[in-house]
């Protein structure tokens, strides 16, 4: 009989987005979305997230920051549908905060649905006009949250 142990090789991480930081110090994920902000751009977003968890079981927050969003092309159907899966790809994990930085909270909706939906899930959802509000509620400095 050999000693060896059969290898379980780990997917290898994913290159983030052009418009995400990974902070792996902070553990913060940074998204400043740019452009139009449609389903492509949100599943590209989700599966670099799904490979991070897949691939480091060590929690993260995540910080979205949406001033230079021109314009949004989702439907609430489909925000619907990613929230449900993310809360359920996400069960029984460590807690996890998710701040979202709007420039209007009148613009909220998809986010503010997205805080509806993750009640009572480890991902705490919060949407915020104020960078320092979000930094604070985040545990991190507001410089983390800037460029």
């Amino acid at each position: 009989m050999s000693d060896e142990k059969e290898m379980v090789q780990q997917p290898a991480r994913m290159k983030p987005p052009q418009d995400v930081q990974f902070r792996e110090q902070q553990r913060l994920m940074v998204w400043r979305p740019r452009g139009i902000l449609n389903e492509r751009v949100v599943n590209k977003l989700i599966a670099f997230i799904g490979n991070i968890e897949a691939t480091d079981k060590r929690p993260f927050d995540r910080f979205t920051e949406t001033r230079h969003v021109e314009a949004v092309d989702l439907n609430f159907e489909y925000i619907f549908h990613i929230a449900l899966y993310r809360r359920l790809s996400y069960s029984g994990r460590a807690p996890v905060k998710s701040a979202f930085l709007l420039s209007s909270l009148a613009k909220a909706h998809y986010s503010k649905m997205l805080e509806i939906i993750m009640q009572g899930s480890p991902l705490k959802v919060r949407v915020f006009e104020d960078r320092e509000k979000a930094a604070k509620w985040l545990g991190v400095s507001i410089e983390q949250l800037e460029h």
